[in-house]
């Protein structure tokens, strides 16, 4: 089932949410529906709410500005594009039991941490051929410098959202945002 874009008070985007819980929200009074699919409705034996696309909180919530995400695979491989830093090769043009996997620059075991300057996402064949050494030892170079990503462009980056939904986002965050995430999955894919 479709998500709905939940914005706080202040427009300001924050999360997708399930249509249910858009519409308990709305129930509730906690939240109104700015855009819906009048094609499409949740039914009770009083009541029919529009299926709702974007809601609004009715009460602005504090969301601290500086969230530092973890490492995961989901936001590394979205930051890197879905492409192997030292081959190149995008996800698509793996083979058989080759894949994307987290490689640690500097090797856990020789004092490296897990942290977004020293991770990138690398093929297998090229995580396996780097093994537990720095990547000039064995004749490789990280593509580009890894960074903590914006976590703006990164939330947005692994999430489908809607036309509709895209304008919040465009309207709140700006252009530049929005072309990052749909170029990152026009390259990407879902």
């Amino acid at each position: 089932m479709m998500a709905c874009l939940a914005l706080n008070a202040s427009f300001e985007p924050l999360t997708l949410v399930p249509a249910r819980r858009a519409v308990r929200l709305v129930l509730d009074r906690k939240a109104e529906v700015l855009e819906a699919d009048e094609a499409r409705s949740f039914r009770s034996e009083r009541a029919e709410v529009p299926f709702p696309l974007v809601i609004r909180l009715v009460r602005y919530v504090h969301i601290p500005r500086r969230l530092r995400r973890q490492v995961t695979n989901t936001f590394l491989f979205a930051r890197d594009g879905y492409r192997c830093q030292y081959c190149g090769k995008h996800r698509t043009e793996l083979k058989g039991r080759q894949f994307l996997t987290r490689d640690h620059v500097l090797p856990v075991s020789r004092g490296g941490e897990n942290d977004w300057t020293n991770v990138v996402t690398a093929c297998s064949p090229c995580n396996n051929r780097k093994a537990n050494h720095l990547p000039r030892e064995v004749g490789m170079a990280v593509q580009h410098e890894p960074r903590e990503p914006n976590h703006v462009h990164l939330v947005w980056a692994v999430r489908k959202v809607t036309p509709i939904q895209a304008r919040y986002i465009r309207m709140f965050y700006g252009e530049d945002v929005l072309e990052a995430i749909t170029a990152r999955k026009g390259a990407s894919g879902p």
